[in-house]
């Protein structure tokens, strides 16, 4: 990222850029660093949220005012009506399809750079990128390339990834044969094909397929990178896919000759990048092998239930309630289940209640809970849970051995101890919560017939000091805080 600011610069240079449009794209980036610094903590997060916001506006307004480009009052209906469509949809979007919407605005960001390039490609003239020999400059091929080839990645993968999260397309992984051959070989035919692109001598006219051969097979390495990630994974994909977009626009922006698209895009790409290692460390998994794709999916399943039925326990609201009452302290560990029944404001009922009686009460949040990062904190968030009541998996595992209860709703393989002990489980390696050192467990799921999204089945269910409580999340909490009463 460090060469980024003396290539903006030197672009910017070439094109004699007015110093007050440089001036106020530096307040934009400066404004996207703060949005980022902001969006660390949760607390913090609508400030980032409006910094980004504000300095977004700065960056389109003075790209709008100070380019000729095409009709301004076009352009303007078209914001309206994006604008429209973007806040029908926040508004309307319920929080468990919240990653699959993400994914889908990632297939937009990376469609957007494909579009740019192939626009800079047919009209080179308009982009400022002829040289004096009437063809295409050597350094703007490399960049319409890379941001096309980036940006088709980015589209086709984020159209699986969207596919497996809302449930168009199985979470299990697909497995093509020789799927790494095909990979190692389509990415280094797009390599090759940008040289010789950016080095072909009529890259305008006669080496021009060149161009449309390297945009189709990064859109078939897209499809091809994802489609073999399973569930557990996707939490890290959408992180991935993330990264791309950032990317992409950054290559686009060295195209446009537009600093701010290259500082928001070196932002998004290398952010998404570290989130995409960090959440890749907390999985055990190898930052390489998400780069190249099928991460985690060459171990074989476990059982997922089909054999022999094993013991278990089961209780009811008022068992639960009990025993909570007369807990010293207990910790809660949400998954996507709490999403899908939207149990997150019962279950902050239920802890204002337990804190009343003196019960001791945290939350503990595993880095991949959920189907996108920073999932579970954004739903308690919504149910104004308190922010110094929420936990990461490294500062609270250790409180477990000294819990009275471990409360689990909605989540499975992050408390799956096949994780530390089954060599063969798809999650292996995978840190979890050490959910079986706490004296009571209680596990609230729909049925028994169910597993994880990485379809594991899950020791915990038939440990000697778990409860299931079978029921819809939000009903099943619903009736505790009833008999807490």
């Amino acid at each position: 990222m460090g060469s980024l600011p003396f290539l903006a610069a030197a672009a910017d240079a070439a094109h004699a850029v007015n110093p007050w449009v440089a001036v106020a794209y530096l307040v934009s980036g400066v404004l996207f660093i703060l949005a980022l610094r902001g969006l660390s903590s949760p607390a913090t997060s609508r400030t980032g949220n409006r910094y980004g916001m504000v300095g977004m506006l700065i960056a389109v307004v003075t790209t709008l005012v100070t380019h000729d480009i095409a009709n301004i009052a076009e352009i303007g209906v078209a914001i309206f009506l994006g604008g429209i469509l973007g806040f029908s949809i926040a508004r309307k979007i319920a929080m468990t399809a919240m990653p699959q919407l993400v994914a889908a605005f990632h297939s937009l960001v990376g469609l957007a750079a494909v579009l740019v390039a192939m626009a800079a490609f047919m009209n080179p003239d308009a982009f400022g990128i002829l040289g004096v020999d009437g063809n295409i400059l050597a350094i703007s091929r490399v960049e319409m390339a890379l941001g096309a080839a980036i940006g088709a990645i980015t589209f086709s993968g984020s159209v699986i990834a969207f596919a497996k999260l809302n449930g168009n397309m199985s979470g299990a992984p697909i497995m093509l044969p020789a799927r790494h051959i095909i990979n190692l070989g389509t990415l280094l035919a797009i390599i090759v094909g940008t040289a010789a692109y950016a080095m072909a001598p009529s890259a305008a006219a006669g080496e021009g397929w060149l161009f449309w051969a390297i945009v189709a097979a990064a859109f078939i390495i897209g499809f091809l990178l994802i489609i073999p990630i399973g569930g557990a994974d996707m939490p890290v994909v959408v992180s991935m896919l993330n990264s791309y977009s950032g990317w992409a626009a950054a290559a686009m922006g060295f195209t446009l000759h537009n600093t701010a698209m290259i500082i928001t895009g070196a932002l998004v790409g290398s952010s998404g990048a570290i989130l995409s290692y960090i959440m890749c460390k907390a999985m055990n998994r190898s930052f390489i092998s998400v780069i190249a794709g099928g991460f985690g999916a060459d171990a074989a399943a476990s059982s997922s239930g089909g054999g022999e039925q094993r013991p278990y326990k089961t209780g009811s609201a008022e068992d639960a309630a009990f025993m909570l009452e007369q807990a010293e302290k207990v910790i809660i560990i949400p998954g996507y289940g709490m999403a899908v029944a939207q149990a997150q404001h019962a279950l902050r009922e239920m802890t204002d209640i337990l804190e009343e009686k003196g019960v001791d009460v945290k939350f503990a949040i595993h880095p991949v809970a959920g189907r996108m990062p920073g999932h579970m904190n954004v739903l308690l968030a919504e149910a104004n849970v308190s922010y110094d009541k929420v936990f990461e998996l490294e500062d609270i595992n250790s409180e477990f051995a000294q819990a009275d209860v471990a409360f689990i709703i909605g989540a499975n393989d992050v408390v799956n101890p096949a994780a530390k002990t089954d060599k063969s489980s798809p999650i292996y390696g995978m840190p979890v919560f050490d959910v079986d050192k706490a004296k009571q467990v209680f596990f609230i799921k729909r049925s028994m017939g169910g597993v994880g999204y990485a379809g594991v089945d899950n020791d915990v269910f038939y440990m000697d000091q778990t409860m299931m409580l079978l029921a819809d999340a939000k009903k099943m909490v619903e009736e505790i805080v009833k008999s807490l009463d």
